[in-house]
């Protein structure tokens, strides 16, 4: 079994450990020990400012720091980042252009007890229609630091989509390497593509190993960068798969399959189903219940695949 970490854990854990190598700062909205930028708090005090329950204020703040030069971290859960803060996120971060990365933890329907309030199904929608952001999702605890290095090291706004609940880690740390804006093809087939995100990437691969002893290939893609998206590696997987399933713990609407969709209209239209929440609210409840009840699950999965491929015939 492999090891299970969330990728807020991974998160605070990189910024510590980034914090040697870099010079940053990093601000909260008094929910440090959620996020893990607690972590970053223990280790690095001087750097680390708690600008309380007030997320439109500690993104202005951080506006402030960048405009004098500095990176800056600002993180809360993704329904405050996203959501309460979205005037200042666009018009103090990225209408300038500002080096504040805004780490987004708590994202999708895995928030779980905390209910619809904090489940953040939107927020890819919201934050991929400003100009200058990148959007990154990463998958799982190697390339989750990954992303916050390359966040560093990159210029401009950014948004890191982080989740609430342990998951697998599927990549080598000793050979994983990220590159902003491309793809991963993590399976190859022939049959159909599915194309996921964060979390939802390991359910993607249990489908396709389903999919499998149903004598169907399945071609699996994680795409960690959302903006700007790896429009290439969707093409080859239209082209030569003929047909693909997105899935992703977000609204159907503005999501991955939106972004998925987009290209393929474009570029080359092939039939498409998206695995997601279809336009409504979550509610309390287990993530492992949420995701039987929203349809979110490998089985869903693998029923859309079946579907889109009886389109593809």
């Amino acid at each position: 079994m492999s090891e299970i970490i969330a990728t807020r854990e991974a998160y605070g854990k990189a910024l510590a450990e980034l914090g040697n190598k870099y010079e940053f700062f990093v601000f909260d909205a008094d929910l440090a020990e959620a996020t893990k930028t607690g972590i970053f708090k223990k280790a690095f005090p001087e750097r680390f400012f708690d600008a309380g329950i007030a997320e439109s204020n500690m993104i202005s703040t951080a506006a402030g720091m960048a405009a004098c030069g500095d990176v800056v971290f600002a993180s809360s859960f993704a329904m405050f980042a996203a959501g309460r803060a979205f005037e200042q996120v666009r018009n103090s971060v990225c209408y300038p252009n500002l080096n504040v990365k805004i780490c987004a933890t708590h994202a999708g329907l895995s928030v779980g007890e905390d209910g619809a309030t904090h489940q953040c199904l939107e927020d890819i929608g919201i934050m991929r229609t400003i100009p200058n952001i990148t959007i990154l999702s990463p998958v799982d605890a190697v390339e989750t630091k990954a992303a916050i290095e390359v966040a560093i090291q990159t210029d401009g706004p950014f948004y890191v989509r982080l989740g609430r609940m342990g998951v697998p880690v599927i990549n080598d740390e000793s050979t994983y390497k990220f590159e902003l804006g491309k793809g991963v093809t993590l399976r190859e087939g022939k049959d159909v593509t599915i194309i996921s995100t964060g979390i939802m990437v390991f359910e993607a691969l249990k489908a396709a190993e389903t999919l499998e002893k149903e004598n169907i290939s399945a071609r699996v893609i994680n795409l960690h960068t959302l903006k700007p998206v790896d429009k290439d590696i969707i093409i080859k997987a239209a082209q030569e798969t003929g047909a693909i399933v997105t899935v992703d713990e977000h609204n159907v609407m503005g999501g991955l399959g939106s972004i998925v969709a987009e290209v393929v209209v474009e570029k080359y239209p092939v039939p498409m189903r998206i695995v997601g929440v279809n336009d409504t609210f979550g509610q309390s409840g287990k993530p492992a219940q949420l995701f039987e009840k929203y349809n979110l699950t490998s089985n869903d999965v693998v029923n859309s695949v079946k579907q889109v491929l009886e389109i593809k015939k």
